[in-house]
């Protein structure tokens, strides 16, 4: 019998899940439900991959429907029992600074927090209620997003807002947080002496953020009281003038709703360059509307290391980690050329194979590309709760 810890991450248009042994948390698998919504596809690797390999999910399915297969399919290994399950949960809001066990209040908080992650959390809450159902009894742990960040002195945390609002909640929470999180573990063995100096970590995904490091803990994030806030994303547009908000409501008549619409998922690399969100289809386009987004991807970027540069006071490291960050030179090699006053500079032969360290010899500023495992800091907190429910058992 293989006793697994299950880790689920639900995202806009995916759900990654990983099965980790429970006392080492050795990797038994892990993988991808991809293009959810359309033409669904499932991508497991690891050494125990055949335990959930050989099919394939229904076409076009809704998370719900993607997440009750995937559920069936672990349900269905005869000799695979589950210590319990973690999720990947957005948004903590004020009052969850660390992991939880799952119960009934809990999940109405969380489900309360809905409006400041409208992309993922629905879906984070769908998966545990689908596991609820499926497995009635078995310890869920929720992880959350927003925790890394609780350790930002207040100042950083703060709006130059009325006292009434902030003391509602309305403050930067930060995201990535389990990307951080793993980033800031893995950074000794990569960084050696350096690992608790003035690090700038760039998650840069489909959703993109940087947070700068002290002594490798959180001391300012791109990101704020939404996921809606800071450098350019896929479909997001970051930071704007707020004005702008009232201005297409006001001036322009649009609803509410449709402003939401327009600013998560037809701003960012989509808006910019009208062709696509994948960097991939950017970087080999050759529209000059595909290398104006980048360029201002970049300079976005380039602008918000300066701010955490300045929050540290200097630049030790800078570490490029998610898809983007870990798999494209160019993205690499244009924010590195805008950062050069800092002393930065690049091994080409070394950025252009996504090595582990590509700054040159002699470079002032550490560069590193780290890949991310949200997925792990998730197990290690599950593990705690595994079987009874209770912390060690």
């Amino acid at each position: 019998m293989t006793v697994a810890i299950l880790v689920l991450n639900a995202g806009s248009s995916s759900l990654k899940f990983a099965l980790y042994e429970p006392e080492e948390l050795a990797l038994l698998c892990r993988g991808t439900i991809g293009a959810i919504g359309g033409e669904t596809y499932l991508k497991v690797a690891g050494p125990e991959q055949a335990l959930l390999s050989g099919q394939q999910p229904p076409a076009h399915a809704s998370h719900e429907a993607a997440t009750a297969w995937l559920l069936s399919l672990v349900g269905d290994v005869s000799d695979l029992d589950l210590a319990a399950v973690g999720h990947r949960v957005v948004h903590g809001g004020p009052r969850f600074s660390s992991p939880v066990l799952i119960d009934n209040s809990i999940l109405a908080e969380l489900r309360a927090l809905i409006p400041l992650a409208p992309g993922h959390q629905p879906h984070n809450l769908a998966a545990i209620d689908a596991v609820a159902k499926t497995w009635p009894g078995l310890p869920q742990v929720a992880c959350f997003d927003t925790a890394f960040h609780r350790t930002m002195p207040r100042l950083a945390q703060l709006y130059p807002l009325p006292h009434d609002i902030i003391d509602g909640g309305t403050v930067r929470y930060g995201f990535h947080g389990l990307s951080y999180e793993y980033i800031a573990g893995a950074l000794p063995d990569q960084a050696g002496e350096r690992a608790s100096g003035r690090v700038v970590v760039a998650h840069l995904g489909h959703g993109a953020s940087l947070c700068g490091m002290l002594n490798r803990r959180s001391i300012a994030t791109t990101m704020g009281f939404t996921a809606l806030d800071g450098i350019m994303m896929g479909t997001r547009c970051g930071a704007i003038d707020p004005g702008i908000i009232l201005h297409l409501i006001q001036a322009r008549g649009m609803a509410p709703d449709a402003v939401a619409d327009l600013l998560y998922a037809r701003s960012g690399l989509l808006g910019v360059s009208g062709i696509s969100d994948d960097v991939r289809i950017l970087e080999a386009s050759d529209d000059p509307r595909a290398a104006e987004a980048l360029d201002l991807f970049a300079y976005r970027i380039i602008r918000e290391v300066g701010s955490l540069v300045a929050a540290l006071g200097g630049l030790d490291v800078l570490v490029f980690t998610a898809g983007v960050g870990e798999h494209s030179a160019g993205v690499r090699d244009r924010i590195a050329q805008g950062l050069a006053w800092t002393g930065l500079t690049l091994d080409q032969e070394c950025n252009a194979r996504s090595a582990a360290r590509i700054s040159a010899v002699g470079s002032p500023v550490d560069a590193l590309v780290i890949p991310t495992n949200e997925e792990l800091p998730i197990a290690r907190a599950a593990r705690g709760y595994r079987r009874s429910g209770t912390p060690g058992s």
